[in-house]
């Protein structure tokens, strides 16, 4: 992370009851604000289907969030990030591109955000290679999504709500933007 983002200026930790401890790093570059999680990547992801997790395969990532800096309280976003981070240990998740991680509450106080779309990695961190049998992390961007584009995706798929965000110009890194037009 400090090759494509520089040296982080803050840092959180937070740790959940029966999981591994997740920090949350904060990178300024310009006028945008990057966080990435730390920690997400020590266990690899397992399917909740199958009987027993395995300790060494399995996919690994870290999750990056990049909003504009100064137009919201996002620094409170830190926990949330966190939470969105211990989901495959608490909740058995796959976290993958295409998938919606709800919170349920805001991402940070006043945000019009209470989920997140897990978009395609390779974009601004390079997946990190780890030495054999385990999977490279993959540093995973999340998009904020509102309720009403969560309920949209849930219908039409995540590839429909990136081109409907593409084609209106939707600032995804605006951390006040309004809904999408859905209709």
């Amino acid at each position: 992370m400090r090759t494509a983002l520089g040296e982080p200026d803050a840092r959180a930790a937070v740790t959940f009851l029966g999981t591994d401890r997740v920090e949350v790093l904060r990178f300024h570059e310009g006028d945008i604000v990057r966080y990435a999680t730390l920690g997400m990547s020590a266990q690899p992801m397992s399917d909740p289907t199958a009987m027993l997790a395995d300790p060494v395969k399995g996919p690994r990532a870290e999750l990056v969030l990049s909003v504009r800096a100064g137009l919201a309280d996002t620094d409170k976003a830190l926990r949330p990030l966190a939470v969105l981070a211990a989901s495959p240990q608490v909740e058995g998740v796959i976290v993958a591109p295409g998938a919606s991680l709800d919170l349920g509450e805001p991402l940070w106080p006043g945000a019009p955000f209470s989920s997140v779309l897990v978009a395609e990695p390779g974009g601004l961190v390079e997946d990190l290679t780890l030495d054999e049998p385990l999977d490279p992390v993959r540093f995973l961007p999340v998009l904020p999504m509102t309720a009403n584009e969560a309920a949209w995706k849930r219908v039409h798929g995540a590839q429909a709500l990136q081109e409907r965000w593409l084609t209106q110009g939707t600032d995804l890194r605006d951390p006040s933007r309004a809904s999408v037009s859905l209709a």
